[in-house]
């Protein structure tokens, strides 16, 4: 599991202007800022670098040389918009070429007032900045003049006849990223620039380019690859990267490694088209991605989520006063995986008390607590399975299989939608057993039943161990275990009987109604303060 931050996109100049700073020390601000968040929400990595690396630059050029060479890139003048207002830096009169992401305007296609000059955020159209209607310099407001300027282009027409047959086959793609981008393909491919007049980011090395870079949306995807190799490289082998990479020519499909990438809805043709051709071009013994797993849209409280306008929910924020299991939770079951779908503060706090707490929860605890307190502490001896035991058991079993199947095949929402289904079926059967009121006339009988209740649980915990790391490392102790779920083999084994379990605590914590109202009130502060984002 690899990936970095992406040290050179031009929001981070936009910032860097805005604030006064070298745009370094805004990518710097923000990786650091990246890696505390992933540590406390429970995200980890074999590597996550940036690529503000020399290992970094030297794989891009590798690449850019590689398919200049080959012909797949290519010199051409091009017209870009040039802001005759701005300065290309503090004392240097004259103005600019603009970015992209420095031109706002009308989209051609579904005519949303706000695109960006690389993409629509309203149809998700990719664009160049001179088809905007309207455009305007994000940021001075002056409507920008067009003028000529080389730079380079990946034609990636050349790699049509390969790559449509290559979507065509990859039916376990989710439909709308096969569906988007065959219909991508079929609109035809042009070439696109690869260069900008920028002085942030990696330089081309070509000599009278020395005022340009290579532009960020070309060389982040390489990012994959020369993470991998530095992960080899700290491995102590420089070439381990291969057997994660290595594809029979010709096949492109990568049966022996297959490659994933987690992505948003706005990233889906830089993965399905742009960083498969340029694979394609660059070595036929690289694995193209198995899967790009792209989720539609989320929305909070039925807006689009905008940073700029701080409409928004800051996760060091959100993990000053919620648990992050809990929002972890949230996101899984509501995953915007075939439809857009909406974080709303009431469904969160609905979700965290009707299904962490009073159903994952309860079973957990309620099962611990009176399993210690009847049984010195261990985990009881059954005696003899009576079908209702059997059938749960078996029901344990065939949700362990799906969910298996589920994270497989990256259908996040319906695996864990299944694990909490069963949470409901065991509690349903601890309801039929009552072991609580059978131990006064049975004993052996509540064992039973409490025993088919830990092996249960023990099968939630390791199935939510994806979803819910944190909870599940304390359920885990609970039951009597030691060392890092995380580490631990993906199987559920018994919790063998008079093993001692660890004292049982609640997993989850109850929110008040209130919660909502408080915070629709701060999201609404927040985005009326006209505060810039963390």
């Amino acid at each position: 599991m690899v990936s970095g931050s992406d040290m050179h996109g031009t929001p981070i100049t936009v910032r860097a202007e805005q604030e006064g700073v070298s745009p370094a020390d805004i990518a710097r601000r923000y990786h650091n800022l990246f890696l505390g968040t992933w540590e406390k929400i429970g995200i980890s990595w074999d590597l996550y670098t940036s690529t503000a690396t020399e290992n970094h630059a030297n794989v891009v050029h590798d690449i850019f040389l590689r398919l200049v060479e080959r012909g797949h890139i290519v010199k051409d003048t091009m017209q870009m918009l040039f802001c005759p207002q701005c300065q290309r830096r503090p004392g240097v009169p004259g103005g600019r070429f603009l970015p992209d992401r420095y031109v706002e305007g009308t989209c051609p296609y579904c005519r949303f007032p706000d695109a960006r000059g690389d993409q629509c955020d309203n149809c998700g159209k990719p664009l160049n900045a001179d088809e905007l209607l309207e455009p305007r310099c994000r940021i001075c407001g002056t409507q920008p003049i067009v003028r000529d300027t080389e730079h380079f282009f990946l034609n990636l027409g050349d790699f049509t006849d390969r790559l449509k047959p290559w979507v065509e086959r990859q039916e376990h793609w989710r439909p709308s990223v096969r569906s988007f981008t065959l219909n991508f393909l079929g609109s035809g491919l042009r070439p696109r620039p690869i260069t900008r007049d920028l002085e942030w980011g990696i330089k081309v090395p070509v000599e009278g380019f020395e005022s340009k870079r290579i532009y960020v949306w070309f060389e982040a995807v390489i990012g994959y690859l020369s993470a991998s190799k530095e992960w080899a490289e700290r491995q102590g082998d420089a070439e381990a990267w291969r057997d994660w990479w290595a594809c029979p020519p010709g096949v492109w499909r990568g049966e022996d490694a297959r490659s994933y990438y987690f992505i948003g809805k706005d990233n889906i043709v830089f993965h399905t088209i742009n960083w498969p051709a340029m694979l394609m071009g660059y070595d036929e013994g690289l694995a193209l991605p198995w899967d790009v797993v792209a989720n539609e849209h989320l929305t909070l409280e039925r807006r689009p989520f905008s940073t700029s306008r701080n409409w928004a929910i800051w996760a060091d924020d959100f993990l000053s006063r919620y648990d992050p299991d809990a929002l972890r939770y949230m996101l899984s079951a509501s995953m915007p995986e075939s439809a857009d779908t909406d974080f709303s503060w009431s469904e969160f706090v609905r979700r965290n008390n009707d299904e962490l707490v009073a159903t994952y929860g309860n079973l957990a605890h309620r099962t611990l607590f009176f399993t210690a307190r009847q049984f010195d502490g261990r985990a009881p001896q059954p005696g003899p399975l009576k079908p209702a035991d059997e059938r749960i058991l078996q029901r344990a079993r065939e949700t362990f299989d799906l969910v298996t199947n589920e994270l497989e095949a990256c259908h996040f929402r319906p695996a864990i939608a299944a694990a909490m289904i069963l949470a409901r079926d065991t509690n349903r059967y601890l309801e039929e057993k009552s072991p609580w009121h059978e131990v006064k006339v049975d004993a052996q009988s509540a064992a039973t039943s409490l025993h088919t209740g830990l092996q249960v649980i023990q099968t939630l915990k390791v199935i939510l161990a994806p979803f819910l790391p944190f909870s599940s490392q304390r359920l885990h102790e609970m039951l009597g275990f030691s060392g890092e779920l995380a580490r631990e083999p993906w199987e559920a084994p018994a919790v063998p009987a008079g093993q001692r379990l660890g004292e049982p605590k609640p997993l989850f914590q109850r929110l008040d109604d209130s919660v909502v109202q408080q915070e629709l009130e701060r999201l609404e502060e927040q985005a009326g303060s006209g505060r810039a984002s963390p």
